[in-house]
């Protein structure tokens, strides 16, 4: 397994794969711990749960990111390069998510004046 990402990400030693993995357990380690206080900060513990998850999936991405590049910088990896293919279809799927989800809540909101089928 290891040497199916070594080839992936185009490294050599088994080192730099265990830093890259570091790095990703450290990134997503604190932007959820980041993601927690952001979603009391705006209430959205009372929220339903099916849209607190989602909104708390868009607060988490871009967060994700930049704590991608800094822990990146800091361990001296460039993963944003190598996810960078995998980054794009996860911020489209999101970005077309939250465009459906606001067009949905319109919807409801003008009881279907806006944005008729």
């Amino acid at each position: 397994m290891l040497e199916k990402l070594k080839n992936k990400w185009g490294i050599k030693s088994n080192f730099q794969v265990i830093i890259i993995l570091i790095v990703f357990a450290i990134t997503g380690s604190s932007a959820a711990k980041i993601s927690g206080p952001i979603t009391a900060y705006f209430e959205l513990d009372d929220v339903h749960v099916l849209l607190y998850w989602p909104i708390r999936l868009l607060i988490l991405f871009p967060i994700y990111q930049v704590l991608l590049v800094w822990f990146g910088l800091v361990f001296g990896v460039i993963v944003s390069i190598i996810t960078f293919q995998k980054d794009i279809f996860i911020f489209n799927f999101f970005y077309k998510m939250s465009i459906n989800m606001s067009k949905g809540m319109l919807r409801v909101m003008s009881f279907g004046y806006l944005f008729k089928k």
